[in-house]
């Protein structure tokens, strides 16, 4: 065990006392006294700087989360896990995925940006490593052989969420749909429209796009959301995430908007909520595979060790790069102690369910999941505001 090992170790013993550890190594039959095959390497991909960063820390959190309370392991194997800065953009994306195959790692994970898996894909098939997403999961990215996802279609939340909306607002009302112009948010954008009623008179006019930002300034969005506010509408369908996020409801809520708000669920989940107040996020419906109060034993363990170890509450993010080293585990524990890196990716294809945070799931033909949807809405909870879970959508995947 190396010395930073060693030391995540005794965090998280401090963090769950000694029996609540030995319970958590002690549903898995791997422990450091029974490692049954050689070391390997498995590489996480992720942004490390930037607008992302956040998002990239969960992923991490996630992964090691599952090491730690699995003896550092994955099939009976002892893990280094080496890191690589995802950064924005397709070029570092690709330098990230080039340097940890260059290590030899057995498989990869991570990713947070659609735009990065999309240029890393030929990379990965070509490498014949499996890769592991948790979380980027363009519509476009079809008929892959090494490429699997824990997380979900980039389209589905919106696909969920559309009916509810639909069923919910009156006849007469309009919804103005604003999103930043890149690849993921089309994807969603184009879920919710179909989910909603593509033809639907309801939806007010054309896609406000707005410029692609990780950080974006205390103006940027104003012009845009003043023209999808000059339609009166009486609710609005976004897609932003983390900084984004935070900046797109504060001016919104700026702008005098007091209707309804409804959203996949990043634009609420992790650091973005401790950053608005009250008056600002109450109230926002979203849509998301995961909510840190789910009741199912899976989600208990996974959520109280997060919480001791980190001080907060899990994120999808964490929760499905937790699932991506379960799924790793499983698949490499099936290909044997000696496996190659082609002996796991079909070993992928063996895993069946997964006994996951966010209820059990399992690989669909296409490599993503067959999972279930939950609906959330904001609100205070204590002195914090939360994501509450409301009631399930829909099985998508």
């Amino acid at each position: 065990m190396s010395e930073m090992d060693r030391r995540r170790a005794l965090k998280l013993l401090a963090a769950l006392g000694t029996t609540g550890l030995a319970a958590a190594c002690g549903s898995n039959p791997a422990s450091e006294e029974t490692a049954t095959g050689s070391p390997i390497r498995i590489g996480l991909i992720a942004p490390q700087t930037g607008g992302y960063k956040s998002i990239g820390d969960e992923i991490l959190n996630g992964f090691q989360l599952f090491l730690d309370l699995n003896g550092r392991q994955l099939g009976g194997r002892p893990v280094t896990l080496l890191t690589a800065d995802e950064g924005e953009t397709e070029q570092t994306g690709k330098a990230a995925v080039d340097g940890l195959l260059k290590q030899g790692v057995l498989a990869l994970t991570g990713v947070v940006n659609s735009t990065a898996m999309v240029g890393i894909r030929d990379t990965v098939e070509q490498a014949r490593v499996p890769l592991v997403g948790s979380n980027a999961s363009p519509k476009s990215l079809q008929s892959v052989v090494y490429i699997w996802r824990t997380s979900y279609v980039l389209d589905e939340p919106g696909r969920a969420l559309g009916p509810y909306v639909a069923q919910q607002l009156p006849k007469s009302s309009r919804v103005a749909i604003i999103a930043p112009d890149n690849l993921g948010s089309r994807d969603a954008v184009q879920g919710f429209r179909e989910g909603f009623g593509a033809s639907d008179p309801r939806i007010a006019g054309e896609t406000i796009w707005t410029e692609f930002l990780t950080n974006p300034g205390k103006s940027a969005y104003v012009a845009s959301i003043n023209q999808a506010l000059r339609d009166n509408p009486d609710a609005v369908f976004c897609f932003y995430a983390g900084p984004a996020a935070v900046q797109f409801i504060k001016q919104l809520r700026a702008a005098g908007y007091r209707k309804e708000i409804y959203a996949p669920g990043f634009l609420t989940e992790g650091s973005v909520l401790s950053e608005l107040r009250p008056t600002e996020a109450t109230g926002i419906m979203t849509s998301l595979n995961y909510s840190a109060d789910l009741n199912n034993a899976a989600n208990r363990k996974f959520a109280s060790a997060y919480r001791k170890t980190h001080n907060t509450s899990p994120t999808t993010y964490a929760m499905a790069s937790y699932d991506a080293a379960q799924v790793l585990d499983k698949a490499i524990r099936l290909a044997g102690p000696t496996a190659t890196s082609q002996q796991v990716n079909l070993a992928l294809g063996k895993v069946g369910q997964i006994d996951s945070p966010r209820g059990p799931w399992q690989f669909n033909q296409p490599r993503t999941p067959q999972q279930k949807w939950y609906l959330r809405k904001v609100q205070p909870d204590g002195r914090l505001l939360s994501n509450v879970l409301v009631n399930e959508l829909a099985t998508l995947g």
